[in-house]
């Protein structure tokens, strides 16, 4: 995947400067409210937890909040950059902290170099954090400072560059020997870096059972022996009594290399003459200590991990921290001991023993994984490992007695984690995920826009489409220049010259002549880029349109409808959108296309609205709207709606479908129990049919401006092949995640 520099800066620039911001949880809008929150009402929750200081966790958000702290002198690939240069990074923890287990952070760059500032600064913070995460400290400082903040600090310190790769590493190593057929015991082991995360992962091998006299550890300066006069205290304990000349000749009849040093420092000849079934974790980032092609090339018999996504076994240690925090600050930890740590390597490592579900599959293109050589860790997006880990971490916590608080039902707290990722919310990756697998030809008729360019590129690079642009050839050309992208990434036609244009205009005439249209009328049309991209995908020369951004809703499916026409079955075609609010994923149809539509066209609208959602792996449950409540009143308008159920019911037994209701019935579970007990529909709606086009627009605006909801679509329901409509003025990541959702569609494997 490509990343430009320009689009990093434009990533943390765009809009509101950086990643992160502060939100209220709780209304600020009227003079009792502001009462409530600062002064006099503030008083109140003071007063208690100065009486009983554990009241912070109920009254504050102490327990869910975390300080990612770093003096940034060792950054990830960049070194010793300096607090503000490596504050983008601390920023971008937090984001992994609150997108994989919903835990708030506040990031403190430190501008000392000094173990005793930092130790005192980060001690003076105990009162406001539920969790200290330290980050990017260079050894040997960091290993004082995490010693001792651990000792005097009664909340959970972690260093996680010392014990997140550890935890993954160790969880892969445990696997790995088993699929290797190997006891941890009689693993030779060679590790290349004697830093913070090497030291910290010879650590946990050697609690998981592996024998530290078989550890040989190497750092710039050579073997780390017993007979070196330079090494600190951390190094001397794995000093190894052999001594090796070379990385090379230690490797020799090595069963475990471990890398986490620099790339390229591993040769092919030195995986050779490792023991047979040799494990091999090159987590240098981003460059391994030996690429993952150049090892497979030599030994087919290797285990390899590494710390990139594109390769089988990524050790990252996003599978570790957030879940290890998550289960501690939920039974109020006050350390995270060696028996978490271990207790998180091990619901790892059983994790990727496990049948993974079609969730996991969906979200990785319908790749198959099964546990083996190329599967001994779970995947980062693997959604489970938050429940695996978390309440395996906390379980440890409770029976070495350094939890605050019990949990009694362990089933309801993994519905409770299960909530706060709010699951539906994958959507948008799985359907990238899903069209990375078969990119298909994707037309685009506004090619000269600016939008539009960087929307196909990003298609092009992330390799979910094969992009097509319409326009002046010259005009796009000249833009994609300006751009710096490669004129290649690109097929460009002009409807104004291209060869195709009279015979799609005479196929337009075939198909249109008994409706009023003329030859001379389809060649003038087939000038007009959306008549043209039309024909593109009529004539299967694309496999999918994407347009809109700079025109009408209606000059721009009326062409599609008549190149390219309905599904057969159908008589109309409807739009939907997908609104993901912060906890669930909602589906509004219709929202763009049918005035309004009859008893029969809504049932229409409601059961591609339902298959829709069924496509994207949500379950739908629907609900058909209006001011009535199952007839409380008798108008026209709630009657149609009424009619539109039964038309359903008759027609789609198979699905969930209730109505006509209010809005608020439809996704109150509490209002539906207790006051229709009767109905079909069971827990809240997710996929919400509108009567008319008034009510559907207007709901999904709103949801977007003021509701703060992300609105991806619109999905245009009905076509006979892939058509989608884009809203005015749609962002590049709208228009990249239409362009997923069409692929999709033209693959077969969604169906809307």
């Amino acid at each position: 995947m490509e990343i430009r520099k320009e689009d990093a800066l434009d990533y943390h620039s765009k809009g509101r400067h950086g990643k992160i911001e502060v939100i209220s949880t709780k209304p600020c809008l009227t003079s009792r409210d502001l009462s409530l929150a600062y002064t006099p009402g503030v008083a109140v929750p003071c007063l208690e937890i100065e009486k009983n200081p554990d009241d912070v966790y109920k009254y504050t958000a102490k327990g869910n909040l975390v300080a990612v702290i770093s003096n940034c002198t060792a950054v990830l690939g960049l070194g010793d950059i300096g607090p503000a240069a490596g504050k983008p990074v601390m920023e971008g923890k937090g984001v992994l902290f609150k997108r994989f287990a919903d835990i708030d952070v506040f990031d403190l760059e430190l501008k000392s170099k000094d173990p005793k500032e930092i130790i005192r600064a980060v001690q003076l913070l105990e009162p406001t954090f539920g969790g200290i995460n330290l980050e990017d400290i260079k050894a040997p400082e960091c290993f004082e400072i995490e010693e001792t903040l651990k000792e005097t600090m009664n909340i959970p310190v972690f260093h996680d560059d010392q014990h997140g790769t550890a935890i993954i590493s160790c969880a892969a190593l445990i696997n790995a020997a088993e699929v290797a057929g190997k006891k941890l015991s009689s693993l030779k082991i060679i590790v290349s870096g004697a830093g913070a995360a090497a030291i910290s992962c010879c650590k946990l091998y050697v609690s998981a059972g592996a024998n530290i006299e078989n550890i040989v550890m190497f750092d710039t300066k050579g073997c780390v022996t017993k007979s070196r006069t330079d090494l600190n205290k951390y190094k001397k304990d794995f000093a190894s009594k052999k001594e090796y000349s070379s990385l090379k000749e230690a490797m020799t009849g090595a069963d475990v290399f471990v890398g986490l040093s620099k790339g390229g420092i591993v040769s092919k000849d030195m995986i050779k003459v490792m023991a047979p079934n040799p494990i091999v974790f090159a987590m240098a980032n981003p460059d391994p200590e030996i690429t993952y092609d150049d090892a497979i090339s030599v030994r087919d018999d290797i285990i390899m991990a590494t710390g990139r996504s594109d390769y089988p076994n990524q050790v990252n240690n996003v599978l570790g921290f957030p879940f290890i925090f998550r289960g501690a600050l939920d039974v109020r930890a006050s350390a995270i001991n060696e028996e978490m740590k271990m207790a998180a390597v091990k619901a790892l490592a059983g994790l990727a023993k496990k049948k993974v579900p079609e969730m996991v599959l969906n979200a990785y293109g319908g790749e198959d994984f099964k546990f083996g050589k190329d599967y001994i860790i779970p995947k980062p997006f693997d959604p489970r490992v938050l429940w695996h880990v978390a309440p395996a971490v906390a379980k440890a916590a409770i029976d070495t007695g350094v939890a605050r608080i019990q949990i009694e039902d362990w089933d309801a707290y993994e519905e409770q984690l299960k909530e706060r990722l709010g699951l539906s919310k994958e959507i948008v990756r799985v359907a990238i995920h899903k069209a990375q697998k078969n990119p298909r030809r994707v037309v685009y008729p506004e090619g000269e826009e600016e939008k539009i360019i960087r929307a196909a590129h990003v298609s092009y690079t992330d390799n979910i489409a094969k992009p097509i642009l319409l326009g002046n050839k010259t005009t796009i050309k000249n833009n994609i220049d300006n751009l710096g992208y490669d004129q290649n990434e690109f097929e460009i036609f002009d409807p104004e010259s291209c060869e195709r244009s009279p015979k799609y205009a005479a196929d337009f005439y075939a198909k249109r002549f008994r409706k009023g249209a003329t030859l001379k009328e389809a060649k003038e049309l087939m000038r007009n880029p959306v008549y043209y991209g039309s024909m593109m995908v009529e004539k299967n020369d694309a496999d999918a349109m994407i347009s809109g951004l700079t025109a009408n809703y209606p000059n721009t499916i009326k062409p599609a409808l008549q190149c390219i026409g309905i599904k057969e079955g159908l008589k109309v075609v409807s739009g939907l959108y997908i609104v993901v609010t912060k906890k669930d994923v909602f589906f509004f149809a219709d929202t763009t296309v049918n005035i309004n539509p009859t008893s029969s066209e809504l049932a229409e609208i409601a059961i591609s609205a339902a298959d829709t959602a069924k496509a994207f792996d949500i379950e739908p449950k629907v609900a058909l709207l209006s001011f009535s409540n199952f007839g409380s009143a008798k108008y026209p308008e709630s009657t149609k709606v009424k009619e539109a159920v039964k038309i359903v019911h008759s027609l789609r037994p198979d699905l969930m479908v209730d109505g006509e209701m209010q809005a608020d019935t439809a996704v109150v579970t509490q209002i539906l129990e207790n006051d229709y007990p009767f109905s079909v529909l069971k827990g809240k709606a997710n996929v919400l049919i509108f009567p008319d086009l008034n009510a559907g627009n207007i709901a999904y605006k709103l949801m977007a401006r003021i509701g703060e909801a992300t609105v991806i679509g619109p999905v245009l329901m009905g076509m006979k092949k892939p058509v989608h409509i884009l809203q005015r003025g749609a962002t590049v990541d709208d228009i990249t995640n239409m362009t997923a959702i069409a692929v999709l569609e033209a693959n077969k494997i969604l169906k809307v």
